[in-house]
């Protein structure tokens, strides 16, 4: 308590000391606000330099902060009043030069006062100077435009001398100067024609005009058609098929313009195709003798012991002559591409009488006739070297490598130049009679296959030398024809093998089937004819296996060939078949003889008399009772298997099939006789026995499995017994009232059914007998 008394009075009394309380003052004033910065700033600048100065000669230190604090305001106030006499002082010098600038205002305004002054009197005088100038200023105007009307009347209906000079000189070329000069000239007369056309009617000024343009449009045509002849013959002599000039602007612009005068232009073209007749063929004799320059390529007349490369190379040199004249003539007439597939067909179709032609239309019949007239010189000397190769020929097939080609030049002449043009019917009858050549050297051979006889001591039975040298030609021939066959070609063979497509023969390419006709009917007839003359010589030689053989060779030499050898192909196997059916009958009665039952089984088939078969020599039980063991014995055989004779065809499917024909008839056969055997008819006494005393025992089933024909007669009774199952489905939707005599008509119709069905069955084996020669047999269906 009494320690913290003692301490009270000593801090209130520090509290109140003034210097205590200036330092808390001073210490807690906050100088960081910009109006006290800014205050200490002035003050600064105020004492600063000073204060630095009077401070060295202090007595005391504060000395001078004491004398500033109480000369505060003073000093204030004097820095004040100093800074009004500098404002007072500038406003003076101010004052002064408005003052000034007002005198010279003043000036000005009395030196324009004078000035308008004189500017009124001035015009005063001149007044009436200036109302003739404006009207001489006016005048002066009109002229002007009246001036410049005529000029531009005069620079539009008329021509310059140059102008002039450039379309009736021959010493300015036809150039750009030259057409501007033309396309002013017909500009001046279309305009001259509207200026005509006034209500007024025609002036004398535009009829003037008018017969002034005609003359030098006249005279300019006939520049631009003296031009075109000089050029064409200059060309034509320079470079004959323009294989290395083109058409110059020039030139062609001429054309063009020319095609306002048709007369000109006629003239002109005409004189361009007597040009290219005579350059075209002096060309082509040149290609002939001569070959190109310095001997490359060489003359085409050195091929001429290889007919196919001569022929080819003088059509060849004939087509590259047209493509260049057709390029030549599209460029010469501005013709640009009219996007058509290199080899695809032009259109050449004909135009309707009284029908204009379109500019296009007109330049196409241009070009067609241009081209159809530079070829006419050509034609006969190609048609006489193209005839002479033909005509001496010796070989068929050489002579039908000619006719293709020709046959291939006259469809790519007639797609380019027309069907009606020149050298299209040159080709036309060329290639017509190049394949009347061909025709005649091919009858000629096929003739000759019937004069040679067959060696009547060669016992071979397949096809002799000069019926393969003849199928030989035919394939080779055959060969050509496929490899050069056209859309057109394909279509023709297609309606010769009987289909239903369209075709548009054009009379010059004989139908290939009249080909076949010529080369394989003399084979089939000399195969038959000869067979028959030397079988009259030697009996025992067995003319049906050779006809067979001669046929089935001539049908593999047409059967890679089956586009267009369809339909021959179909004829030879008729009679293939026919032939086929006849060494099947053979063939079966042959092994029937064999096996012993060929009397027993004619006598089952055909009884002589009504008496029964037992009763009869052929058919007696002893006989019967031989006839069995001898088939048994010929079951063990190896004809069974092979038949010597069949083993001459040279076709093994051939022999397989008339094989397994013939066993299946003698399995017929055997189940006849026991038929036969069995029925209470014929009076054998244990028939069955009899027959079941030898293999196979009376069961056919086990002589089918013998011939291994069991699997085929198998697939045959799964047919038959559907076809029944078929029929009993009909049966189930008759009445209820007819159900008890339906059952017996069932089985009669079955009985029926399985009767034809048997026949069915011969039937299917005789024309299966006939088959095919180049197929196995295949399993036979019932009808």
């Amino acid at each position: 308590m009494s320690s913290s008394s003692s301490l009270t009075p000593t801090g209130t009394s520090q509290t109140k000391n003034p210097i205590s309380l200036r330092l808390y003052k001073v210490l807690s004033t906050n100088f960081d606000d910009l109006a006290t910065r800014e205050a200490l700033g002035t003050l600064s600048d105020l004492y600063g330099a000073t204060g630095c100065a009077d401070s060295a000669v202090e007595s005391h230190p504060g000395e001078y902060a004491s004398k500033a604090r109480r000369n505060l305001r003073r000093d204030m106030e004097n820095k004040l009043a100093e800074g009004s006499h500098h404002f007072v002082k500038a406003l003076g010098e101010v004052d002064l030069k408005l003052s000034e600038l007002q005198a010279h205002i003043q000036a000005m305004h009395a030196a324009c006062a004078e000035a308008e002054g004189q500017l009124q009197s001035t015009n005063e005088a001149s007044k009436a100077v200036l109302e003739r100038a404006g009207n001489l200023r006016d005048e002066r105007q009109e002229v002007e435009d009246k001036k410049s009307i005529i000029t531009l009347f005069l620079s539009k209906f008329t021509l310059s001398d140059d102008e002039v000079e450039a379309i009736t000189s021959r010493d300015v070329p036809v150039g750009s100067t030259f057409f501007g000069a033309m396309d002013k000239t017909e500009r001046i007369r279309e305009d001259c024609r509207v200026l005509m056309a006034g209500e007024d009617g025609p002036t004398k000024a535009g009829l003037d005009i008018m017969s002034s343009t005609s003359t030098y449009l006249e005279q300019g045509y006939d520049k631009i058609l003296r031009y075109l002849s000089n050029e064409f013959r200059s060309t034509s002599k320079d470079d004959p098929l323009f294989l290395q000039q083109e058409v110059s602007p020039v030139t062609r612009e001429s054309v063009l313009r020319l095609k306002k005068r048709q007369e000109l232009l006629t003239e002109s073209l005409t004189l361009l195709s007597q040009t290219r007749q005579t350059s075209i063929l002096s060309s082509f004799l040149t290609a002939l003798t001569r070959g190109g320059p310095s001997g490359l390529p060489r003359p085409i007349e050195l091929h001429a012991h290889d007919p196919l490369r001569y022929v080819g190379d003088m059509l060849a040199w004939v087509h590259q002559a047209i493509a260049a004249e057709r390029e030549f003539l599209e460029s010469l007439f501005g013709v640009k591409g009219d996007g058509r597939m290199v080899g695809s067909v032009r259109s050449f179709a004909p135009r309707k009488s009284g029908e204009e032609a379109g500019e296009g239309e007109e330049v196409e019949e241009w070009i067609q006739e241009l081209m159809d007239l530079a070829v006419v010189k050509l034609c006969v000397p190609l048609k006489n070297r193209v005839l002479q190769t033909v005509r001496s020929q010796e070989s068929s097939i050489v002579s039908y490598k000619v006719a293709n080609l020709l046959q291939f030049y006259l469809v790519t002449m007639s797609r380019t130049v027309g069907p009606e043009a020149v050298l299209t019917r040159t080709l036309r009858e060329i290639t017509q009679l190049s394949y009347q050549v061909f025709e005649t050297s091919i009858e000629t051979q096929s003739r000759a296959l019937l004069q040679i006889p067959l060696d009547p001591d060669d016992p071979s039975l397949t096809p002799p030398l000069f019926i393969l040298d003849h199928a030989q030609v035919l394939r080779e021939v055959m060969n050509v024809y496929q490899s050069s066959v056209l859309e057109d070609d394909v279509e023709i063979a297609a309606q010769d093998n009987g289909d239903d497509k369209p075709s548009d023969h054009d009379g010059v390419t004989p139908p290939f089937q009249k080909i076949l006709d010529l080369a394989v009917d003399p084979i089939m007839e000399s195969a038959i004819m000869k067979s028959e003359e030397k079988k009259k010589l030697r009996p025992r030689w067995d003319a049906r296996v050779y006809v067979v053989n001669c046929l089935t060779y001539v049908q593999g030499v047409l059967e890679p060939f089956s586009a267009f050898t369809k339909k021959k192909q179909e004829g030879i196997q008729r009679v293939l078949e026919q032939r086929i059916r006849e060494i099947v009958d053979e063939h079966f009665t042959n092994l029937l003889e064999e096996a012993g039952l060929l009397e027993v089984y004619i006598t089952c088939k055909n009884p002589p008399t009504d008496e029964p078969l037992s009763h009869l020599p052929p058919t007696s039980p002893s006989a019967l009772l031989s006839s069995l063991q001898t088939f048994s014995s010929w079951l063990s055989t190896p004809t069974l298997l092979h038949s010597p004779r069949l083993s001459h065809l040279t076709l093994q499917k051939l022999h397989d099939q008339i094989h397994r024909e013939a066993l299946k008839r003698i399995v017929k056969a055997y189940e006849k006789i026991c038929e036969e055997v069995g029925k209470e008819g014929n009076r054998y006494e244990a028939g069955m026995t009899l027959v079941g005393s030898e293999r196979p025992f009376g069961r056919v089933y086990l002589l089918r499995r013998v011939f291994g024909l069991e699997e085929e007669e198998s697939g045959d009774e799964e047919e038959e017994g559907s076809e029944e199952e078929d029929d009993e489905d009909e049966e189930t939707g008759e009445e209820d009232e007819e159900e008890g005599g339906g059952e017996d008509q069932d089985e009669e119709e079955e009985e029926s059914d399985d009767d034809d069905d048997g026949d069915d069955e011969e039937e299917d084996e005789g024309g299966e007998g006939g088959g095919q020669a180049t197929a196995p047999p295949a399993k036979p269906r019932p009808t």
